[in-house]
């Protein structure tokens, strides 16, 4: 217990000398922003995920044998959109390739105005979901989501993927000592569990209570801060900026 505590502390404060400097609270504040979009995609925009490809493309099969509740149209849309932010991703990791702060710090600055776009359109009927707005939510969030997907393999931070959980909670159960392992970043992987977890809970009672637009509008301020933070604290060029070895 003692030992997942530690680690669970190290990954919210990292010290001085940790090779991914303060990588790890950022990526776990992404992890949360993760489980916040998930509640507005499935929760609001009708039973379709934005960042979690694997769920979208089993909908995708579902709803093409007509299971009720599903569009297939939808789950197309946003694995298209998840692509294409991939790619852009992909593209952002070749450009900032040398300082992984400098990447996130890009990479959500780019998020920032996709999720604007997201907040704009939500607002603009009042929080209502017509076609429309459903359709440009689906896109901008998917394209955000695929970016940061990305951006976050790129940067290489071990058990922070930020919007994939099923390898994480394997490597709990997998190397525990229980298992015969040595139960490495115990406590990281159950904060990365616990920040997706904790976005979704809030996510759902903020839907719950008709606060869809101040839903958007969180997510937006937790990408603004991680953009910023992320660029402040990469400024002096330290040794965790660099791609790990």
């Amino acid at each position: 217990m003692r030992a997942l505590l530690t680690d669970a502390y190290r990954t919210l404060v990292p010290p001085r000398d940790d090779i991914h400097g303060p990588l790890p609270p950022l990526m776990l504040t992404l992890t949360l922003i993760t489980g916040l979009v998930d509640a507005v995609s499935y929760l609001g925009l009708g039973k379709v995920f934005v960042a979690n490809m694997t769920g979208n493309v089993v909908f995708l099969g579902f709803a093409l044998t007509g299971a009720d509740g599903l569009s297939a149209l939808a789950s197309v849309v946003s694995l298209t959109a998840f692509l294409a932010g991939a790619l852009a991703g992909g593209r952002l990791g070749i450009r900032f390739a040398g300082n992984r702060g400098r990447l996130l710090a890009a990479m959500t600055a780019v998020q920032a105005v996709l999720v604007s776009v997201a907040v704009i359109a939500a607002a603009s009927t009042g929080g209502e979901v017509t076609t429309a707005v459903r359709y440009t939510l689906i896109v901008f969030l998917g394209v955000a989501m695929g970016a940061q997907n990305a951006v976050a393999r790129r940067l290489g931070v071990p058990d922070l993927t930020t919007t994939v959980l099923t390898l994480t909670l394997t490597g709990l159960a997998a190397d525990s000592t229980t298992a015969g392992g040595k139960a490495p970043r115990p406590g990281r992987r159950i904060m990365s569990v616990l920040a997706m977890f904790l976005g979704a809970l809030v996510g759902a009672v903020l839907i719950e209570y008709d606060l869809f637009v101040p839903l958007l509008g969180l997510i937006l301020l937790l990408v603004v801060g991680t953009s910023l933070a992320a660029y402040r604290l990469s400024a002096d060029g330290t040794s965790w900026t660099r791609p790990p070895s």
